[in-house]
């Protein structure tokens, strides 16, 4: 070992990986993944679902373009840790702000380069590991202690959810919309706006009353963090309001529905976490590159004897992307959605929720 090492991720069986420390200077102890973005590592380090978890990019040069303030994905980044091969501390984007260690350090994320990154990656191949960023003459003993000892975060979405509503309106709006807050990542919010929606984002433990008090032409699940069955006050809120309102979930979203259904969750051994993920629409056939980051999945056996219909697969494994029950209006995909035109000039699932939407308030007109 090099003496210039001042920093090391230990793993919990023993394993040692030697690098130079960014960010913020501390030990922190997190689950590993891995993410296999060639871009977007400010996405990345400020989205809520990534909370409590220390996430190894794999493309090796992290850094470059800094960091710009129009770009997070939360107001208040959560992420555990950031393992890279090359941190560059010299942005050329004109757009930027701050550097990414400026603000890993703001937050108290520890950031470790220098890392075969690679190399840790396959560490993860028979599931998640936990592990612990520490000082480079820690003993291996004493950091493989700390890891034993540190206890499992868990019920995190009540960590990153908003402690009260805000919102979030745009000009000459079209529908109402309450999105309940697991971890929203912020584009979502955006998304909705840009289709002519006014949002209403809501703490989780929101209940089915109060949503109703609101009068919502439409709900939003959003994306979080964790295991969805700790997320259990959700789920019975989407039993009570499910076939009143159009119900649109997002990652964790979409496991909320199918837990609600009678469905069940899995948790995976490496995850979706990267940019290009393939996913099919069984509808048409066609094939969807999408943004993915999650460790657990629905359970395709669990929905055979409920009301759910699965409605995207992914190319790669084959496990649920999305799900449907038609009789409720009620939808949800496992990745997130970008805000992309198609050919008709919608902007896809937003545009599939818009309809939906426009369809119950024409209705309830006629009547």
């Amino acid at each position: 070992m090099s003496m210039d090492y001042n920093k090391k991720i230990v793993l919990e069986d023993g394993s040692e990986f030697y690098g130079y420390s960014f960010g913020a200077n501390i030990e922190k102890v997190c689950e590993l993944v891995f993410n296999t973005a060639m871009i977007g590592y400010q996405e990345v380090i400020s989205d809520p679902s990534n909370t409590n978890q220390m996430v190894i990019m794999t493309y090796p040069l992290i850094g470059n373009y800094g960091i710009t303030d129009g770009d997070y994905e939360t107001k208040t980044p959560t992420i555990g840790g950031l393992i890279v091969r090359e941190y560059n501390d010299m942005p050329s984007n004109f757009r930027y702000t701050k550097t990414l260690a400026e603000v890993m350090e703001e937050y108290d994320i520890p950031g470790i380069e220098g890392i075969d990154t690679r190399s840790l990656a396959r560490k993860l191949k028979k599931g998640t590991v936990r592990g612990i960023i520490t000082f480079a003459d820690t003993p291996v003993e004493k950091a493989v202690e700390v890891i034993k000892n540190t206890p499992v975060d868990t019920n995190v979405v009540s960590k990153v959810s908003c402690k009260k509503l805000w919102y979030s309106r745009t000009s000459n709006h079209l529908f109402n919309v309450v999105a309940i807050d697991c971890g929203i990542r912020l584009s979502i919010v955006r998304a909705l706006n840009s289709i002519g929606c006014n949002v209403t984002v809501v703490p989780f433990d929101t209940t089915p009353e109060q949503i109703d008090f609101m009068k919502p032409d439409g709900i939003v699940i959003s994306n979080g963090p964790g295991n969805p069955q700790d997320a259990f006050a959700v789920v019975e809120t989407i039993k009570s309001l499910k076939g009143k309102y159009p119900i649109f979930g997002i990652d964790l979203g979409n496991q909320l529905i199918a837990l609600a259904y009678g469905g069940k969750i899995v948790k995976m051994n490496q995850g979706h976490h990267g940019s290009n993920h393939p996913v099919k629409n069984l509808k048409t056939g066609d094939i969807e590159t999408c943004l993915q980051n999650h460790i657990y999945v629905i359970d395709e056996a669990s929905l055979k004897n409920t009301d759910l219909t699965v409605t995207y697969t992914n190319v790669l494994d084959n496990t649920v992307e999305g799900i449907a029950c038609e009789k409720d209006n009620i939808f949800g995909v496992q990745y997130i959605p970008e805000i992309i035109s198609g050919p008709n000039g919608r902007k896809h699932l937003y545009g599939v929720f818009f309809d939906k939407m426009k369809e119950v308030k024409d209705n309830a007109k006629k009547n």
